[in-house]
């Protein structure tokens, strides 16, 4: 199937989640049901786009073969570093975690050993940019220890670059599930946990989770559902589930006008240079 977006299928995941992010469902919703009146997007949505600018202005110019190049890798991480400042003190009211929030208003930028699942849920571009699996990886650790510099942290952010990065160059399921089962254990089902899965934030409680949704859906709107349907952190473990579906699986139409609509210009700009990214 071809592949018409970047990035979108993260702000669809959060916007379709936000309602249900502290208020659990253990059902799947219809696809009429996916994006409701209610719906908005959240940090999950501002932080994928303020990590893809930075990859961007990182990456601008970069050569061929830039993963071995401290420089250009420095000046990746500092871009995203600085883009993820921008961007939160634009949105200040999207839903930071505390100490993430603290960390945007604060005079020092320093990483201060996050396990948190904001490290993967903000991860998407990098499988896009990238043009090798360890190009990927590179990225998303980058964009994780620039906060989220625990080992959870930048584990998560590489499983679902990584993951994104195979799908969108031609990996089946299969060999997604088989790549991330060397970061996380996946042998459950989204049946299996519904009933007892609990609101976690911590990538090792909610990516696996959001892998397995992506595994267990039969199209974008089915992998979102059944993202949400397990309860927990909603919106960004659809965001992460959506990230990964659409390098396989278009948006529906109706459903992609529908995010768009709840979208903020300054965001939606981000996303639409995305595409336009060379190398993309």
């Amino acid at each position: 199937m071809k592949n018409i977006t970047c990035m979108l299928g993260a702000a669809a995941g959060d916007i379709a989640g936000s309602p249900y992010e502290f208020h659990n469902i253990k059902y799947k919703l219809d696809s009429s049901e996916l994006i409701i009146p209610r719906s908005r997007f959240t940090d999950d949505t501002v932080m994928t786009c303020a990590v893809a600018d930075g990859i961007m202005k990182g990456l601008q110019n970069a050569p061929e073969n830039w993963s071995d190049n401290e420089t250009i890798i420095k000046k990746t991480e500092n871009s995203i570093k600085e883009s993820l400042v921008l961007y939160g003190r634009k949105f200040p009211d999207a839903g930071y975690g505390g100490r993430f929030y603290r960390w945007i208003f604060s005079d020092v930028h320093e990483p201060y050993n996050s396990w948190g699942n904001g490290s993967a849920m903000r991860a998407s571009f990098a499988g896009w940019a990238a043009a090798t699996l360890k190009e990927a990886e590179l990225l998303g650790e980058i964009s994780a220890r620039v906060t989220h510099d625990h080992p959870e942290g930048i584990k998560g952010a590489k499983a679902v670059a990584g993951s994104i990065f195979l799908m969108r160059t031609g990996a089946s399921r299969s060999d997604v599930e088989e790549y991330a089962s060397g970061y996380y254990d996946l042998d459950f089902t989204l049946d299996e946990i519904r009933n007892g899965y609990e609101f976690d934030v911590s990538c090792q409680g909610s990516v696996p989770q959001a892998i397995k949704a992506f595994l267990t859906g039969n199209d974008f709107e089915d992998v979102i559902s059944e993202a949400i349907s397990i309860g927990g952190d909603s919106d960004t473990i659809a965001a992460i589930a959506g990230s990964i579906a659409e390098a396989v699986y278009p948006i529906p139409e109706c459903l992609k006008e529908k995010a768009i609509a709840k979208l903020d210009g300054f965001l939606l700009e981000t996303i639409e240079r995305a595409n336009e990214f060379p190398g993309k």
